[in-house]
C-alpha cells in the first residue's frame, strides 16, 4: 500500500510540473497562476498547494527536473568520451550549451527576466544552489571512477569551475557553443594539470 500511495504521488508531481510547464512555456512565469496549474492539470488548488505551497517551489522543481534531464544527456556524451576528461567536459558542455538554446522552458525564462520577471532567473543565478549542488555531485562522482589518475582535489575544483560557467554562459552566452566548449575545455585542462595540446598554444 505504502508503494501504492508513492506511485500515486510521483504522477501527481509529474502530472502537476508538466500543467506547469505548458502554461510557462505558453505563456510566460509572470503570467502563471496556481489556479490555472490546478485547472490545466484537473486537480483542486488544494491538492496543489498540499503538494507543492508555493509557485516558487514550482519554479525550482521544473528546473530541477530540466536539471536531470540535461544531466542524462551529459552522461551520454561522457560514456562517448570516456577514454579522455577534456574531450568528454567538451563535448558535455558543447550539449548542454546546444540544448539549452533550444529548451522552451529555458527561453521562457531568458525572455521572462528581459521583461522585468527574474523570479524563475533566479533558480539559474542567485539561488542556482540546488542546480549547481546536483550537477556537480553528478560529475564529481563521475569523473572519480573514469578518471581515477587525475588528482582528485584538481579534478573536483575543475569540474565546480566548468559548471558554474556553463550555466553562467546558458543565461548570458557569448559566443557558439562549440568555441565556448573548447574555452571551458581548456580551462578544465589547465585546473586539472592535464597535458596541453599544440592548439592551446595558438
Amino acid at each position: 500500500m505504502t508503494r501504492y500511495r508513492e506511485s500515486v504521488r510521483s504522477l501527481l508531481h509529474e502530472r502537476l510540473l508538466d500543467a506547469a510547464y505548458d502554461l510557462v512555456t505558453a505563456g510566460g512565469w509572470d503570467k502563471l497562476r496556481m489556479a490555472h496549474i490546478a485547472a490545466t492539470a484537473g486537480v483542486s488548488r488544494q491538492t496543489l498547494y498540499t503538494e507543492f505551497g508555493t509557485k516558487d517551489a514550482i519554479g525550482q522543481a521544473l528546473v530541477m527536473r530540466e536539471v536531470e534531464r540535461f544531466l542524462l544527456g551529459v552522461q551520454e556524451r561522457l560514456d562517448a568520451h570516456r577514454a579522455d576528461l577534456r574531450d568528454a567536459v567538451e563535448a558535455g558542455v558543447r550539449f548542454t550549451l546546444e540544448a539549452a538554446a533550444d529548451n522552451p522552458l529555458l527561453k521562457s525564462i531568458l525572455t521572462s527576466s528581459r521583461g522585468g520577471d527574474d523570479d524563475l532567473l533566479a533558480h539559474l543565478t542567485t539561488r542556482s544552489e540546488p542546480l549547481l549542488d546536483t550537477a556537480t555531485a553528478m560529475l564529481e562522482a563521475y569523473g572519480a571512477e573514469a578518471w581515477p589518475e587525475v588528482d582528485a582535489d584538481a579534478r573536483a575544483l575543475a569540474i565546480e569551475t566548468v559548471v558554474r560557467l556553463t550555466v553562467s554562459h546558458i543565461v548570458q552566452p557569448v559566443g557558439p557553443a562549440d568555441v565556448t566548449a573548447r574555452r571551458l575545455g581548456l580551462v578544465l585542462a589547465r585546473i586539472a594539470l592535464l597535458p596541453e595540446r599544440p592548439a592551446d598554444k595558438e
